[in-house]
């Protein structure tokens, strides 16, 4: 009889030690390792994903490019950058430094209705993202929509920043 109680609480440890696992979400690492991410937790872990960290070195490199006139050189690796932020994109999606990239590049290539959508949706979870708000405003300078270009001026009015004057000298060398 005894042993039978020991066996049951045995299988009651062992069912309610599961349970506490399972509640837990296995995520693969950036070297290919799994770890156990609680869903208990609340903080944003960092962003370390190999894919944007190989988009984000391209994208930097194809605006050096682009600024020495090297236009295929840029726009192939804007190209490859996206490979990269797409597959970013699944793992972290609605990331806000994904989808600005992911709307800069597409603006690069030459796809501006993806370039818009990307970036809307990024100002959606962070309207105040000044990079964010001076893409779109020059892909709109870009697509002649000059009033909706001045209305993300007047958002970046507030900073008083870089994106701002960049954003303002473009418009005004637009008209």
């Amino acid at each position: 009889m005894i042993k039978k109680i020991i066996n049951f609480f045995i299988i009651i440890i062992f069912f309610l030690a599961n349970q506490s696992f399972a509640s837990d979400q296995i995520k693969p690492g950036n070297d290919g390792q799994s770890s156990i991410i609680p869903k208990t937790s609340v903080a944003k872990p960092p962003l370390k994903l190999t894919s944007f960290k190989s988009a984000e070195k391209r994208i930097i490199k194809a605006k050096k490019y682009d600024k020495k006139g090297k236009k295929k050189k840029a726009l192939k690796l804007y190209e490859e950058a996206l490979d990269y932020l797409y597959e970013a994109n699944k793992i972290e999606p609605l990331e806000p430094r994904i989808l600005n990239y992911l709307g800069l590049a597409n603006k690069k290539i030459g796809k501006l209705d993806d370039a818009e959508i990307y970036l809307i949706m990024g100002l959606e979870i962070e309207p105040e993202n000044n990079e964010m708000n001076k893409n779109l405003g020059i892909l709109y300078v870009a697509t002649n929509r000059i009033d909706e270009a001045n209305e993300r001026l007047n958002i970046l009015n507030k900073c008083n920043c870089q994106e701002y004057s960049e954003l303002n000298s473009i418009i005004k060398n637009s008209k």
